[in-house]
């Protein structure tokens, strides 16, 4: 199976989870709005195409989505959920799966706070004509969401007797933790110093995963966008601390 992968074509994003899975596991996908040879506008243009129900009976609200034989998975939780079990990186229990799945909705939590402290009033707004209120919430996010999240994850991993989230064996959220802890690195580099003291479970699950040699050849690759401030994780010093 060949898979397709449809999101923005300029930044990590949402998509970047997704991708990590896909490039970790050695599975054959195409990036379709980056396209190749050319066919980058083409692909966004049927990307767009598909959210505005062209063709689809059940078109996706906003990418990520995952196009699979016929069909389309949305929703970054849904579709690792989907691809965890068929690409080695979630457990065959049903059980487990289902704990799995909780975490990867928390980290989806966590990505929507990152995104509201440079955007907490509204997206259409530019961050210039929120700057007062991203400061304010970006303040309550670094002194108690931040460490709370990855306080939570900490206590798993120490529970489940590690090195990873679910034990001695990787999952695709241990892949998503390491994604947040690096775009929290860029955007919050000051804050990251003194949330990472308590947190070296989760700091030594974002080391492994950048040591596997996939994700290892994806990182020094052109494939992985470099994080900039259109993306999740945007450096405004102003909002560091």
């Amino acid at each position: 199976m060949r898979y397709q992968l449809y999101y923005w074509p300029g930044i990590q994003g949402r998509g970047e989870f997704v991708r990590l899975a896909l490039e970790d596991s050695g599975t054959a996908y195409d990036d379709v709005a980056r396209g190749k040879g050319g066919k980058a506008s083409s692909g966004l243009d049927a990307m767009m195409a598909m959210m505005k129900g062209a063709g689809e009976k059940k078109p996706p609200f906003a990418p990520p989505f995952l196009k699979s034989g016929k069909i389309v998975i949305a929703q970054v939780a849904n579709i690792l959920f989907y691809l965890g079990p068929r690409i080695g990186l979630a457990p065959k229990d049903e059980g487990q799966r289902l704990w799995l799945n909780a975490l990867q909705l928390t980290v989806a939590d966590f990505v929507k706070e990152v995104h509201d402290t440079h955007h907490p009033v509204a997206t259409g707004l530019y961050y210039e004509d929120q700057k007062p209120e991203a400061l304010r919430y970006a303040e309550g996010f670094l002194d108690e969401r931040a460490p709370k999240y990855f306080g939570y994850f900490e206590r798993v991993i120490d529970k489940s007797g590690g090195p990873y989230l679910l034990g001695r064996k990787i999952s695709y959220t241990d892949l998503s933790l390491f994604q947040l802890v690096e775009g929290m690195r860029y955007a919050f580099p000051k804050a990251m110093k003194t949330i990472e003291r308590k947190i070296s479970k989760v700091v030594a699950v974002r080391d492994r995963v950048a040591e596997r040699p996939n994700i290892k050849a994806y990182l020094a690759s052109e494939r992985r966008i470099a994080f900039n401030e259109n993306g999740i994780f945007r450096r405004y010093p102003e909002l560091d601390k």
